[in-house]
C-alpha cells in the first residue's frame, strides 16, 4: 500500500467545474485557490476531481478527446490577463461583446499576446513543454485542427487520406494548419501551467489531489484515431464490439457507454507503453489515482455494436496483472484506488488484492441486503475508500428522500438513532469508519437535494452542470465539518 494512503484522511469529491465563478463554468482562477484554503481550514487533506479531460459535447467527463490533454474550458482568463498575455477589453466578432464567455477566441488572443509580449523564460519553458509532451501532443494538436476543420465530425466521417493517416496528407495538413495547431499547443500548455500551479498551492497547504481515470477511452479521440493498433478494431477502422456493463444498481438494461476494447495482445507485446504513459501524464496531475471500472481490468463485458442496449453481452478476460506490474515496474508503486463497484468476482477482488490497492464502499449502498454487505461499516478494512455517495449517486438529502419508513428505521437503528439527519448521520458514520479515507461530495457538506445531483448514469441530458456557490458553505456547516475531520482524527498532515 502506497504510504499517501496509508494515513487516516478526510476528503472532499467536487470536480472544478462545479466551483463558483462568472463564467459558465467553473476553472483554474481563484475560487479554486479559495477552495483549497476552505480544505485546510477544515483539516481536510484530500480533494478528489472527476477527470480533467476535453470533454465533447454533452460535457462528459469520462468520454475524453484525449486520455492526456487537459480540458481548456478550466482555464483561467484571469490568469491570462494577469500574465499580460489578454486585454479584456479586446474584443471581436466572435466574442460578441462578452469576450469572456467565449474562450476559443480569448485564449487564441492569449497566444498572439504571449508572442509579442511574453518574457524569453516563458516561450524557453513553452517551447519545452512542447518537446516534453510531443508523444500525445503532436498527435492531439493535428487532430483537434482536423476536427475543427470538419466541423467536429468523428475521424471515422473525415476524407479517406487523413482517415488512414496517409502520410503525405499528415504533412500537407502540419503546414497548412501549423499557426492554429501552435495555438492548440499553447492552450494545452496553459491548461498544464495552471493545474500544476493549483497542485503545488494545494501540496503546500497540505491538500493533496485525487484525480480520476477513465478506464477506457472515447472512440472519437486523438488516442483512437493515432493508435488504432491499440484498440479492437476492424480494418475498416470501425467497432465490432463495445465497452459498458450490464444490468445493475443504475441501470435495468445496464450501461453502453459506447467506447472502444482494447487490443490486449498488441499492448502485451508493447509492453503496454501506451498505458504506462497514459499513466505518467496523470501522475504528473495528482497525488492519488482512481482507476474507474477496474473490474474491466480483469474482465470487461463486450456488446456487439449493433446492440442498443448492454443487456446482450459478454465478459471477455483482460491482463490486468501484467498491466499493473508493467505500471509498477515503470512508475514504481503509485498511490492507486480500484473503483470496485457493480459486479464483482473473486478474480477482481483477488486482483484488486494483490496489488493491494484500495477498493471503495458506498454508504448508500450498505443498507439493503444481508449482514454480510460489504458497505456496512463493520465490515470494512483500513484499506478502503468510504464515501457516503459518489459523482453518479444521488445526492444523499435526496437518497433519505426516497427511502421508505422502514429503511428508515433500520438505517437509524444501524446508526445508533442519532439526533442528526439522515444525512448527516451518514456522513459522520463514514468519518468515524476505519476506512484510511473518508470521501464526502460537496453536495452532502451542503445538504442539497436531488435535483443538484452529478450524473444520472444511463442519462445523456443535464448531467455534469452541478455548481455550488460559496453563501452555500455557512460558517455553521464548515465548522461541523471541521470538527467532525478532528473528532475522528482525520486532520492529519502529509
Amino acid at each position: 500500500m502506497n504510504e499517501l494512503l496509508n494515513k487516516r484522511r478526510a476528503g472532499v469529491l467536487l470536480h472544478i467545474t462545479s466551483l463558483p465563478g462568472a463564467d459558465k463554468s467553473g476553472d483554474l482562477g481563484e475560487n479554486a485557490y479559495h477552495f483549497v484554503n476552505f480544505l485546510h481550514s477544515a483539516g481536510i487533506t484530500v480533494w478528489q476531481t472527476l477527470p480533467l479531460g476535453m470533454t465533447h459535447a454533452d460535457g462528459s467527463p469520462y468520454q475524453c478527446v484525449s486520455a492526456h490533454a487537459g480540458n481548456p474550458n478550466l482555464i483561467s482568463i484571469e490568469a491570462l490577463v494577469n500574465k499580460g498575455w489578454l486585454q479584456l477589453s479586446e474584443k471581436c466578432e466572435e466574442c460578441k461583446g462578452t469576450p469572456k464567455f467565449n474562450k476559443t477566441c480569448l485564449v487564441t488572443k492569449a497566444f498572439n499576446g504571449f508572442l509579442e509580449r511574453a518574457e524569453q523564460a516563458d516561450k524557453d519553458s513553452f517551447a519545452q513543454f512542447c518537446q516534453d509532451k510531443a508523444f500525445w501532443l503532436e498527435d492531439f494538436a493535428l487532430f483537434l485542427a482536423l476536427r475543427n476543420e470538419f466541423n467536429e465530425k468523428c475521424w471515422n466521417e473525415w476524407p479517406e487520406y487523413f482517415k488512414e493517416r496517409d502520410s503525405w496528407a499528415i504533412k500537407e495538413a502540419r503546414s497548412r494548419l501549423s499557426g492554429q495547431i501552435e495555438c492548440i499547443k499553447f492552450e494545452q500548455y496553459v491548461f498544464f501551467q495552471q493545474w500544476m500551479a493549483l497542485k503545488a498551492y494545494a501540496n503546500q497547504k497540505g491538500v493533496l489531489l485525487f484525480g480520476d481515470i477513465p478506464i477506457f477511452v472515447s472512440y472519437d479521440s486523438a488516442d483512437v484515431w493515432a493508435n488504432r493498433d491499440v484498440f479492437k478494431l476492424d480494418g475498416t477502422g470501425n467497432m465490432s464490439v463495445v465497452a459498458g456493463v450490464p444490468p445493475d444498481y443504475f441501470s435495468e438494461t445496464g450501461q453502453r457507454w459506447g467506447n472502444p476494447h482494447y487490443n490486449w495482445g498488441y499492448l502485451k507485446k508493447t509492453g503496454f507503453n501506451w498505458w504506462v504513459e497514459r499513466m505518467r501524464t496523470q501522475l504528473e496531475q495528482f497525488d492519488i489515482l482512481r482507476i474507474d471500472h477496474f473490474r474491466g481490468l480483469e474482465a470487461a463485458w463486450e456488446i456487439p455494436a449493433s446492440e442498443p442496449t448492454a443487456q446482450r453481452g459478454e465478459w471477455v478476460g483482460a491482463p490486468g496483472k501484467a498491466l499493473l506490474n508493467a505500471i509498477k515496474s515503470e512508475l514504481g508503486a503509485i498511490p492507486l484506488v480500484a473503483e470496485d463497484l457493480g459486479i464483482i468476482t473473486a478474480e477482481v477482488e483477488a486482483l484488486r488484492d494483490e496489488f493491494g490497492l484500495p477498493g471503495m464502499k458506498i454508504l448508500q449502498f450498505a443498507f439493503g441486503g444481508d449482514h454480510d454487505n460489504p458497505y456496512l461499516p463493520n465490515n470494512y478494512e483500513k484499506n478502503c475508500v468510504v464515501y457516503t455517495g459518489t459523482h453518479d449517486n444521488d445526492t444523499t438529502v435526496g437518497w433519505s428522500e426516497h427511502l421508505s419508513a422502514d429503511e428508515k428505521k433500520y438505517v437509524y437503528d444501524y446508526l445508533g438513532n442519532p439526533l442528526a439527519s439522515l444525512h448527516c448521520a451518514l456522513i459522520q458514520a463514514a468519518l468515524a469508519s476505519v476506512a484510511n479515507l473518508a470521501v464526502i461530495p460537496m453536495q452532502d457538506i451542503l445538504e442539497l437535494g436531488s435535483e443538484h445531483r452529478m450524473n444520472t448514469p444511463g442519462t445523456v441530458n443535464g448531467n455534469w452542470q452541478w455548481r455550488f456557490q460559496w453563501d452555500q458553505l455557512s460558517p455553521e456547516r464548515a465548522g461541523r465539518l471541521a470538527h467532525l475531520v478532528e473528532l475522528f482524527n482525520r486532520n492529519v498532515s502529509h
